[in-house]
């Protein structure tokens, strides 16, 4: 059936068992560094969005090398993420490259479409992907996104996946392991939202399904 094929974004994480029970207390200072490159490059990545449009608009094709690039970023993105608080799922330090890493434990792949509508790269960037957005927002952002669309709403609440992310960090620090299910649970969110970015950022026509799973 059409909706049970493969999504072209792989996103992949391999739990370390166990991670080191308080070594997340000052990931967010050994991340420094990445956070300085990623700056540069999500600015790269939104020069190379444009130039995409634009030559998807009326060429049909995604250039390759800037596909490549994009799905570089995507990829550097994840692993910093997977190392740090959007999962803490290793304590294996993130390399300093967009290439593929094989014995990296979180690693993300885009399949590149030989053809994309020109139609499509008009609306789904925006109007298409606003039930996604909603979605996205409230599993990764919670109260926070409430906050930023109103001056009048206060911070409520984190959005689930902080929470999930809070719990694994404590259960972590008091008994040295990672709940399997919260971990799932974690990897499935971040799953949605990376299908969405690369369903956004141009890099595929096929609609994001609305499930956590593979």
């Amino acid at each position: 059936m059409a909706d049970q094929e493969a999504y072209p974004l792989t996103l992949k994480g391999e739990l370390t068992n166990p991670p080191a029970r308080g070594w997340w207390l000052i990931k967010w200072l050994l991340i420094i560094p990445h956070l300085v490159v990623l700056c540069f490059l999500v600015i790269a990545a939104a020069v190379v969005w444009v130039i995409a449009f634009f030559a998807i608009l009326f060429t049909e094709k995604y250039p390759k090398s800037l596909f490549d690039f994009m799905v570089g970023v995507m990829r550097w993105c994840w692993r910093v993420s997977f190392y740090s608080y959007s999962a803490l799922g290793t304590d294996k330090y993130p390399p300093f490259t967009l290439k593929p890493v094989a014995d990296y434990p979180a690693e993300l792949d885009v399949v590149y479409p030989e053809k994309l509508s020109r139609g499509l790269v008009l609306v789904k960037w925006w109007l298409l992907a606003i039930p996604h957005y909603a979605v996205v927002a409230a599993l990764t952002s919670g109260g926070a996104f409430a906050w930023q669309q109103t001056e009048k709403m206060r911070f409520e609440g984190l959005g689930l996946l902080s929470v999930l992310v809070i719990i694994a960090a404590f259960v972590l620090l008091f008994t040295g392991k990672y709940h399997a299910d919260i971990f799932r649970l974690v990897m499935g969110i971040n799953r949605w939202a990376y299908r969405v970015g690369a369903y956004v950022a141009l890099m595929t026509d096929k609609y994001p399904p609305f499930r956590l799973w593979d």
